[in-house]
């Protein structure tokens, strides 16, 4: 078994996959800084992540709330009416669904509509109510490095060390989520690309996911047409494409992850980096 197959693990209550999952990503909102309000409707947002299994996406990560720097929240009964017919729509398809929410109410009521995952990224430091839903559950939960939802030049966060700050504050976040509940082998760690950081942190951190990998427990890595991609792409004059440009290089980093041991990769275009995520598995294999 190579080193990456260690690393990857597998996450109690979820399909065992022999290589780094592919979660597809539907945005059921108005705002989102990649594809906002494309997928603003029931009908069309399961079909988009019917679409996205058919691509290769082995679970899909359903979210009515964006969380890009400076979006203004939506009210909880909003955020519920956009999300809970989504996932039941697509858990009735038998998808595996992941529910992206910072609120209890509605992670409590989309598990109850099939949902399988929650990932908050705020690793339960929104809403107090999120642990103690999510134990109770018995669900699988995705613990992302989080510094608040900041405005303004605190985007970007201060680091002196970005990869030990970041894996210190995930440590620190992973030991409260388990002392609230949640069984070790049911968390995800995910390192936040893009929250509180600018671009040198992102790829730093990406350079360096071997250190997330020792503690413990899966990988989610989340880079899908983020503002670092953006800056590395960027053309002589310092101007990013847009997001929607920002695919090929997405599945780059899937590759990467896929070859460090990630558990799985977070996309919105899901057939590049499935096809990205099996050459790497590919590779592992002939070692």
């Amino acid at each position: 078994m190579s080193t990456s197959q260690v690393r990857r693990g597998h996450v109690a209550n979820l399909p065992a996959w022999d290589r780094c999952a592919v979660m597809g990503v539907v945005n059921v909102t108005p705002d989102s800084f990649s594809d906002g309000g494309r997928w603003f409707d029931t009908t069309r947002a399961v079909k988009h992540g019917l679409d996205l299994v058919a691509q290769g996406a082995d679970l899909v990560d359903v979210g009515g709330e964006s969380t890009r720097p400076g979006a203004t929240r939506v009210d909880e009964d909003e955020e519920l009416k956009r999300v809970i017919p989504v996932v039941r729509g697509l858990a009735a398809e038998g998808v595996t669904v992941s529910v992206d929410t910072m609120r209890a109410k509605v992670a409590e009521q989309s598990l109850a509509a099939g949902a399988a995952l929650v990932n908050d990224v705020s690793g339960g430091l929104s809403d107090p109510a999120m642990i103690p839903v999510v134990a109770a559950a018995g669900a699988p939960f995705v613990v992302m490095h989080w510094r608040g939802l900041l405005a303004g030049d605190a985007v970007h966060g201060h680091y002196e060390d970005v990869v030990s700050e970041v894996v210190d504050e995930l440590r620190a976040r992973v030991d409260a989520v388990i002392a609230g509940g949640i069984a070790p082998d049911r968390i995800v760690v995910d390192p936040g690309l893009g929250f509180s950081k600018e671009a040198g942190h992102d790829l730093t951190l990406l350079a360096h996911l071997d250190r997330l990998h020792a503690l413990g427990h899966p990988v989610l890595v989340a880079a899908s047409r983020k503002r670092f991609l953006g800056h590395v792409l960027s053309d002589g004059q310092g101007a990013p494409p847009p997001a929607r440009e920002r695919d090929a290089a997405t599945a780059a980093v899937s590759a990467i992850a896929a070859h460090t041991g990630a558990w799985a990769v977070r996309v919105h275009e899901v057939r590049a980096t499935a096809d990205a995520v099996r050459v790497a598995r590919a590779v592992e294999g002939a070692l």
